[in-house]
């Protein structure tokens, strides 16, 4: 599986993404073991894995960004 790209992690909701990185996360623990135990086939996987979950972070903290920046506007202006 190749990594994600950042147009198709914008295109989803902000719950999708969480569970993402949730799961991502699981992934990456497996992974950690299974190298330790060196069982690890695909040491490149890890890597992916890695900048997946900071790739979905990134966009996650771009919109809560944009979230507080609309919300501080609304404010001055009522």
């Amino acid at each position: 599986m190749k990594g994600m790209k950042a147009s198709d992690i914008r295109a989803r909701t902000v719950d999708e993404l969480t569970e993402e990185v949730d799961t991502l996360a699981k992934e990456i623990f497996n992974l950690r073991f299974q190298r330790a135990s060196g069982q690890l086939e695909n040491t490149a996987r890890v890597r992916e894995v890695r900048r997946d979950i900071a790739r979905i972070k990134t966009i996650l903290g771009e919109r809560r960004r944009q979230a507080l920046a609309a919300n501080k506007a609304r404010s001055q202006h009522a």
